[in-house]
């Protein structure tokens, strides 16, 4: 297994794959202060939910030092308008707010401490939840790997990967587990449109590890779907619902709808930290728009003629009926999604 360091923190800094340079390029983007962090999930250096929850802890540790020099009450005032500037980076993926607010509820819990001693506790609870996710990502992939069938051809979307979370992966992390368990998969990665993740990151991380796979076009998905060349299908979230309705990068909506139309199973990888258990469905999701220069441009060349306006969301919202099961580090939530989330909450 070749490790791949997606999030690093050491010396005061945080160090990120810049994952807008891949494969062309491995570069490291460092981040000195807060407001390092929150261009870096805003710009997508790094991305996927697991990952950006990650790195917005280590967000507020930056925030921390920046501030620590300050008395008390101005410390905790400042620490209150960065974990907020820090919340608004991304708004889709629940991993940043679960981590923010977890920082949030450990400044609480000790504010009668002296301002380094918060630092210090903000500190390690970061470096808890880079362990964590880890540790869940390979639970996931334990978990995941018992419906994958030998010889399975796997189709997945995006990257799920250790690029996506601190560390192994979701959705790939239970390809990779299937793979090291000596099953004799093969994959299909979607490229991935507009920003081309499954092209540019899933590949690269696919060829790291020696996995047999190809790189399709979005569009070619349906193809090998009907004419039942793909077994499985493995995809992350950014955001669960209490139903089960899922938000994922935008293509996955599409994929179900023909996984449930040629009955391929259909299966979310992700921690139990996506699920948001404060949202009854799917229609309360936030979808982010970015900006339309990710669809009319590819590294800064433009592919579409100047005045064409675009829609580019980010996300889509994949229905509870659609879903075969949601593979946790807790075990396959199966239907009814509603009943058995509460459960494991």
């Amino acid at each position: 297994m070749k490790e791949i360091k997606t999030i690093e923190f050491k010396e005061d800094a945080l160090y990120l794959i810049d994952q807008r340079k891949l494969p062309i390029s491995y570069e490291i983007f460092e981040c000195r202060t807060y407001k390092d962090v929150y261009y870096a999930i805003k710009e997508m250096v790094v991305r996927g939910a697991p990952a950006i929850g990650a790195t917005a802890a280590y967000g507020v540790v930056l925030a921390a030092k920046e501030f620590i020099d300050g008395e008390k009450k101005e410390f905790l005032s400042n620490m209150k308008k960065a974990l907020s500037f820090l919340n608004e980076s991304r708004p889709t993926a629940v991993n940043l707010m679960w981590a923010i607010e977890r920082m949030n509820n450990l400044i609480e819990r000790n504010r009668d401490l002296s301002v380094e001693d918060i630092y210090m506790k903000l500190k390690e609870e970061a470096d808890r939840i880079l362990k964590e996710d880890i540790e869940t990502n390979k639970r996931i992939g334990e978990i995941g790997n018992q419906i994958v069938g030998q010889k399975a051809t796997i189709l997945t979307h995006c990257n799920t990967g250790a690029l996506a979370t601190a560390g192994f992966g979701t959705a790939l992390g239970v390809i990779r587990e299937a793979f090291y368990s000596g099953k004799d998969i093969f994959v299909y990665a979607d490229e991935t449109r507009p920003r081309l993740q499954g092209g540019r990151l899933t590949a690269w991380e696919l060829v790291q590890e020696g996995i047999p796979a190809k790189l399709i076009a979005d569009s070619v998905a349906a193809t090998l779907i009907r004419d039942k060349k793909v077994d499985l299908i493995l995809v992350g979230a950014d955001r669960i619902a209490l139903n089960g309705d899922t938000a994922n990068k935008i293509g996955t909506f599409m994929l179900s709808v023909l996984a449930k139309e040629y009955n391929v199973p259909f299966y979310i990888v992700a921690p139990t930290s996506t699920i948001d258990f404060s949202i009854e469905t799917g229609d309360e999701i936030v979808i982010e728009e970015r900006d339309s220069k990710e669809v009319t441009h590819i590294e800064n060349i433009r592919i579409a003629p100047e005045g064409i306006d675009v829609y580019n969301p980010a996300f889509d919202v994949t229905p509870n009926e659609n879903i075969t099961g949601i593979i946790t580090e807790k075990g396959i939530i199966k239907p009814p999604f509603r009943d058995n989330i509460i459960k494991l909450k």
